[in-house]
């Protein structure tokens, strides 16, 4: 069982990475990746919200909405779970680290509607995962978010001061960098068939 979930957990971190594997959650991605600690800082938010919406809306849908006959329900309760994990982040921030909470600005309110965490929750509920695995899942998902978002803002931030040609500036560099990227993390699926 030990072995099974760090399969899972390597897996949903490097080889189906959320970001440049399934391409969920670009949003954040390229907005907050201009700056390493904003970068983490999010990351950590993202952690924090997947992980535990994804133990929780596991409860949620096998102890009530499978238990009462209301499976239907489950993107509107999972949304709901969502976004008061988000508003929990965002007061913390704001009490704990306000120049964080105002470097993630928007984006960490996004976090609510960020495709990747509902798709945590609704994967875990398809694939029947357990209370344990949907966890697992969540966790790793979440950390492959950062590890990918860390990455990007590290090169943004050496990149910015090299000269690229005048079509590259900018947003072109950003995409050139995550595909760059997302072909590097395709090689990580070489751990799953070896």
């Amino acid at each position: 069982m030990a072995k099974t979930l760090f399969l899972v957990l390597i897996t949903t971190a490097l080889i189906n990475n959320v970001v440049l594997s399934q391409f969920l959650g670009i949003c954040p991605f390229l907005g907050v990746s201009r700056n390493v600690k904003t970068a983490a800082g999010m990351g950590g938010a993202v952690i924090f919200v997947i992980t535990i919406a994804s133990a929780v809306s596991s409860l949620l849908y096998t102890y009530v909405l499978e238990k009462f006959g209301l499976t239907y329900l489950k993107t509107i309760a999972f949304i709901m779970v969502i976004a008061f994990l988000v508003q929990l982040v965002e007061l913390f921030l704001k009490k704990a680290s306000p120049s964080l909470y105002k470097a993630l600005g928007v984006f960490l309110p996004l976090i609510t509607t960020n495709c990747a965490v509902l798709g945590v929750a609704l994967t875990n509920v398809q694939s029947e995962n357990n209370f344990v695995m949907s966890v697992v899942t969540g966790f790793g998902t979440a950390v492959g978010f950062m590890v990918a978002i860390v990455i990007m803002a590290g090169v943004r931030e050496r990149s910015e001061l090299n000269d690229f040609p005048k079509a590259f500036k900018g947003t072109p560099a950003v995409l050139m960098t995550a595909c760059l990227m997302s072909i590097a993390f395709n090689g990580f699926s070489a751990l799953a068939l070896g």
